[in-house]
């Protein structure tokens, strides 16, 4: 069977907004080699859930993807556009019931002494089967990653937070997981605090409440775990945003890794020491994500 992949150009006006959508073929070559994109990891991008043709978080992860666009001075992206684009992507991949799409801006083509126009483009296919990490869970390992928590007001310059184009160190981590004989990361920061996965936001229930580490401590601000925090009530549960340190994982009574596309994904182990799976909530969590319609 043929997977459906759908490409559409979001193509810059002056200023470097986004003015227009061009369809174009997935599987032929459309970005420059001297894209820096490609030569640089200099971008941004989203990925959002598709639920039977119903972008999901639509606006939170538009909001993020202007976030990242001011972490990194790119020009301000036109969202309606963006939004466009992805309504349209979204409608094409309607017959699917799990399906996800990508929103990408690059800085552009890098020429000496001219200006940069920007490269944006979005991509939609149907999403991989993810029913054994939703229901058996993953293992994790605990990896420094090499910065402190306060890393966003001491060193902006890091873009700690920015959803950027440079993903080479998030793959390695994920490497070295797989080497280990687990499947996730959670970092942790140099004064040794929880953050995030490579690719996801790390959720903990400690009796009937959900937490999760703040953004503040530069990581990446959670579509999926903000939708779960405001749906906690109807499952028991209340909800914090706090510092969390290691400890507090391995005493925790239940934790997920979430993400866009893979949605809940609980954690089994910890560096090789079991945790307790909550199967029923994890049920829920997932069930509540795949029906999300905005």
């Amino acid at each position: 069977m043929t997977v459906p992949q759908h490409l559409l150009l979001v193509v810059a006006g002056p200023g470097g907004a986004a003015s227009s959508i061009v369809e174009a073929e997935a599987g032929h070559p459309q970005l420059s080699v001297l894209d820096v994109a490609a030569t640089r990891g200099d971008g941004i991008f989203e990925t959002l859930s598709i639920g039977a043709g119903h972008p999901q978080a639509l606006q939170a992860h538009l909001d993020r993807f202007a976030r990242s666009a001011r972490m990194l001075d790119l020009p301000v992206p036109d969202l309606a556009v963006w939004r466009d684009a992805v309504l349209t992507l979204a409608a094409l991949l309607a017959d699917h019931d799990e399906a996800w799409v990508k929103i990408v801006l690059s800085r552009g083509i890098e020429l000496p002494g001219a200006a940069a126009l920007p490269t944006g483009w979005a991509y939609g296919t149907v999403s991989p089967e993810f029913r054994r990490e939703r229901t058996e869970g993953v293992d994790v390992v605990l990896l420094d990653r090499g910065l402190r928590s306060d890393v966003s007001a001491t060193s902006p310059w890091l873009l700690a937070g920015a959803k950027t184009l440079s993903y080479a160190v998030n793959r390695a981590a994920v490497r070295e997981a797989q080497r280990r004989g687990a499947d996730d990361v959670v970092f942790v920061s140099s004064d040794r605090l929880l953050l995030e996965g490579p690719t996801s936001t790390l959720v903990v229930r400690r009796g009937d409440e959900l937490a999760t580490p703040p953004d503040a401590f530069g990581i990446l601000p959670g579509t999926t775990q903000a939708d779960l925090f405001a749906a906690a009530d109807q499952w028991g549960l209340t909800t914090a945003v706090v510092p969390l340190a290691p400890d507090d994982l391995g005493a925790a009574d239940a934790a997920w890794l979430v993400s866009s596309v893979r949605h809940a994904a609980p954690v089994r182990s910890v560096d090789g020491t079991a945790l307790e799976v909550d199967a029923p909530l994890t049920a829920a969590m997932n069930g509540f994500l795949r029906a999300r319609r905005s």
